[in-house]
């Protein structure tokens, strides 16, 4: 049997990511941990993050035994990433804004960078807005709301399109944010909403996140490995049990998770 795919994020904003990478290896076994008990992330210190993410990702390679980890939360990998590769004995995807593919798409070379407030505000935005994006104004906006939005939708929650339009306007009536053609979505709940903010948009805007380059690095790293001729069930792993995990089944069975398990 081949070895697992562990997915990693704080709630359901990881999907994100693991939607496109298990349609580029439809058949690997796949197991998606979300630690909702620690859940959000944006509000928390960088140590009180690093310290989680690593004490969690060691108990749940022990467990699983995965072949790959991916760590699909923006806020984990920009603080934890470098701590959880020295920690662990398998390799180990970060998720980072998409600064870079945002500034190659750019025209009006001014691009936002949505984020929870815990992303934005990292030493590693500014060193990946230095090297892609010198040549550009870069703003940023820090939404824990985003985070709300994406998984009350995956709950099967209705939500405002009015909240979205003002998370948006946080970001675009900055000085200079009326130049902004196109908008990272740094946090892997964010492009759940993705449609939600498009149609809440006072002008047209491209949206871009890391998901697809995210696929793409993984495929390469688990180019020896035999996957199964069916896939396997998909395990979805709660680090607290609750009825909020019970309400996201239907979205969970949408992504191939048909089992549910508390670490």
């Amino acid at each position: 049997m081949a070895a697992p795919i562990l997915f990693f994020d704080s709630g359901v904003g990881g999907l994100s990511v693991l939607g496109p990478v298990r349609a580029a290896l439809p058949t690997a076994p796949i197991v998606y941990a979300a630690d909702n008990a620690g859940f959000p992330y944006g509000p928390k210190t960088e140590m009180e993050v690093a310290t989680r993410v690593c004490a969690l990702l060691g108990r749940l390679t022990e467990r699983y035994k995965p072949a790959l980890v991916i760590i699909a939360c923006n806020t984990a990998s920009t603080i934890a990433l470098a701590h959880v590769r020295a920690a662990l004995a398998v390799p180990v995807v970060g998720t980072v804004p998409a600064i870079k593919p945002a500034a190659a798409a750019s025209v009006t070379r001014a691009i936002g960078v949505l984020g929870t407030v815990a992303t934005v505000r990292q030493p590693y935005v500014d060193r990946l807005a230095a090297e892609f994006a010198a040549d550009c104004t870069v703003l940023r906006h820090g939404s824990g709301r985003l985070v709300e939005l994406a998984e009350a939708k995956l709950h099967g929650r209705v939500t405002d399109a009015a909240d979205y339009a003002t998370e948006l306007h946080g970001l675009l009536d900055q000085p200079g944010g009326e130049r902004i053609d196109t908008v990272v979505l740094a946090c892997t709940h964010f492009p759940l909403v993705a449609a939600e903010l498009a149609a809440a948009a006072p002008r047209q805007l491209t949206f871009v996140d890391g998901s697809a380059g995210i696929a793409r690095r993984v495929v390469h790293l688990l180019a020896g490995i035999t996957w199964p001729d069916i896939a396997p069930p998909g395990i979805a792993v709660f680090t607290r049990p609750g009825p909020d995990v019970d309400a996201l089944a239907p979205a969970l069975h949408g992504y191939g998770l048909m089992r549910t398990e508390i670490l």
